[in-house]
């Protein structure tokens, strides 16, 4: 008996199309005995890198694809809606460059309703790729059904000479339709006239034949129709599940060449991809300096003008202490590499203070650092709070430093347009955020399908308990938790059962892609010589592999927050300054009586990090009277010791 892969499968990140979570996909092919699989998710690659670490973990070979959309007339023609399904497959490193560039090409040359490339760009980019002919949604398929056989014919070896030899093959899949069924047959007529090879897919977009009611609530939800709409889209089969050999032998028991290509095609595909390194601009030092020599130059003048401030305000400080501590500091610095980074911060918080853009003082570990201070990336000077270094930056556990640098969020975006004109419109991007079908939201998205009352939904949806510090309990724990819930969902006879029971298999899927609040990544060359880009809603870069991903495949992340608080301070600065001209907020002692009284009372409403409710009520409790009361409160009011 022939063995079998599967080289076309969609999982939770072609949105709210794909049911079939990644951890579900692994044990399931492992279930069936199956070494390899592919990922083939809809017009994108974000799944590729938790793909990849999820193969590894489990000892299956990751094939790495995409069903991509091709343009019915070129990519950069907006006028024709019209396109056609196509898989791609990386067979090498090279492949797996191209399927990157030209994902990344639909959605920032082709985007056009869906991410598009033309055959074209494909004939420029097919090196290391195989091409399958798709579902019904192919274009030669399409061709079959609307012109005949002779001219689907044509299209195929249009197809298989778009690749390089034996790389093109005609799909057959068992879902039992009729429309597949005469193609199926078609392309075994084709395939021995032409020579183009037969391979079977199941184009899986759920785990097992039960969840197929559940999907097609999901596509429900992607339309925006309930599912008692004529006029939605419906597979009219539930054969699009994760089938196992024996069924495909079964199934195609008379062509066993059609599962030995499957075989083929998943031996021959061998991509690694190159995670943990890391990619950072080059920044360009003057004439006479690299790197190390620049850094330790501008941390050193600047030190010294901090001194300088200081003495005029009459503070009293040991200099050696701080220069003994800029050269340790610079030291480690320079040996694990991060020279660089630190004037790539430097060089664009520099440009905002130059500007007027308020930029916050610093916080987060990077405050502990001196040469941080001397830079003015931060204005915290770590030495007189007894702030550790190694907390940011340690030998002995290598990771990439990580500024959060707040900007007025009314201006962050004049700082990231510099970034981009000084680094290069492609070379700076923002970051993808997956966003998913938590539990209250999918109960109300599910509801609308099935066209429930909002107002029935809605009480539904508000018995899943409120989330506890940032994690919304899941449906399955919400059940344990309210009796109420319990209570409809025990009804047999109300829609309630079933609305649950979907909403916990749809529960957590990918929803719809934004992006990060404040991560940016800039690179030496286009982003997409790194990972997959798209494009986000007013024409930027965005990457599509999320945060850890993103860094993970080598880029570097920096942190452009837009933060209110420093908006309503420059603004008071401002009418202040109109009485008071002189006016400096650098000088305000932060021992002011008054100013602590407030505070205990928990009169902190707009005071950054201090105003949550429960925060309130710990400042009510401790009545600070000191800095170091507030620094201890900050660091008392986090998700361990609350938890502890």
């Amino acid at each position: 008996m022939p063995e079998f892969t599967h080289l076309h499968l969609h999982s939770q990140y072609s949105l709210l199309d794909g049911a079939i979570r990644l951890s579900d996909l692994f044990s399931t092919v492992k279930k069936f005995g199956m070494s390899s699989v592919a990922l083939t998710d809809h017009g994108n690659m974000y799944g590729m890198v938790d793909f990849y670490k999820k193969a590894k973990e489990s000892g299956v070979k990751p094939i790495f694809g995409c069903e991509t959309y091709v343009s019915a007339t070129d990519r950069f023609d907006k006028t024709e809606r019209k396109n056609y399904h196509l898989i791609l497959l990386a067979r090498n490193q090279e492949g797996y460059h191209n399927l990157q560039y030209l994902n990344s090409m639909g959605f920032l040359e082709g985007f056009y309703y869906h991410p598009r490339i033309d055959k074209k760009l494909l004939k420029e980019r097919s090196a290391g790729l195989y091409g399958l002919s798709a579902c019904l949604g192919g274009e030669v398929a399409q061709t079959l059904m609307k012109a005949g056989y002779d001219k689907a014919k044509e299209v195929a070896l249009e197809y298989r000479d778009l690749f390089e030899p034996g790389a093109y093959h005609l799909e057959i899949q068992p879902n039992g339709l009729a429309d597949q069924e005469k193609v199926n047959e078609a392309w075994r007529r084709m395939s021995r006239e032409t020579g183009i090879p037969l391979v079977a897919t199941g184009d899986c977009h759920y785990v097992n034949r039960s969840d197929a009611r559940a999907h097609e609530i999901l596509m429900c939800i992607q339309q925006g129709k309930t599912i008692n709409d004529e006029k939605r889209l419906v597979h009219n089969t539930d054969a699009y599940y994760i089938q196992s050999p024996d069924e495909f032998n079964q199934y195609f028991k008379d062509i066993p060449e059609a599962l030995e290509n499957t075989v083929k095609i998943a031996k021959s595909c061998n991509v690694e991809l190159d995670l943990g390194k890391t990619y950072l601009p080059t920044y360009k030092v003057p004439d006479g300096f690299d790197l190390d020599s620049y850094v330790r130059k501008v941390a050193a003048d600047g030190l010294e003008r901090r001194f300088a401030e200081q003495t005029a305000l009459g503070a009293k400080f040991d200099p050696d202490q701080y220069r003994e501590r800029l050269k340790r500091e610079l030291d480690v610095i320079c040996k694990m590499g991060f020279p660089g980074y630190f004037l790539i911060v430097w060089d664009f918080i520099n440009y905002a203070k130059e500007q007027g853009i308020p930029v916050g003082p610093g916080r987060g570990s990077g405050a502990g650092s001196i040469v941080a201070y001397a830079m003015r990336i931060t204005d915290l000077d770590p030495i007189p709070y007894n702030l550790l270094f190694e907390r940011f930056l340690n030998p002995e556990r290598v990771s990439m430093p990580d500024f959060d640098v707040d900007f007025c969020m009314n201006r962050r975006d004049e700082v990231i347009k510099y970034v981009t004109e000084k680094y290069g419109k492609s070379n700076v991007g923002q970051i993808v955020t997956m966003h998913q079908l938590k539990a209250r939201g999918v109960i109300r998205d599910i509801a609308r399908v099935m066209a429930i009352p909002y107002a029935d939904a809605d009480k539904v949806a508000k018995l899943v308990p409120e989330p506890v510090q940032g994690k919304a309990p899941t449906i399955v724990e919400a059940l344990e938790q309210e009796p109420k819930l319990r209570e409809l969902y025990a009804d047999e006879k109300g829609p309630y059962k079933e609305l649950i029971d979907h909403a916990r298999a749809l529960e957590g899927l990918n929803r719809h892609a934004g992006m990060h609040a404040a991560g940016i990544v800039i690179g030496e060359k286009p982003l997409w010589e790194y990972v997959p880009c798209s494009r986000g809603p007013d024409g930027e870069i965005v990457t599509q592999f999320a945060k850890d991903e993103v860094e993970q495949a080598g880029l570097v992340k920096f942190d452009f927050l837009g933060l209110k608080t420093l908006t309503v301070i420059d603004i008071t600065l401002r009418l202040v300054k109109r009485e008071r001209p002189d006016f400096d907020i650098n000088a305000i002692p932060l021992d002011d009586k008054g100013v602590y009284e407030m505070i205990a009372h928990g009169d902190t409403t707009g005071v950054f990090q201090l105003e949550s409710s429960g925060f309130k009520e710990l400042l009510k409790k401790l009545k600070p009277d000191c800095f170091e009361d507030i620094i201890a409160a900050g660091a008392l009011y986090r998700p361990g010791p609350l938890e502890g």
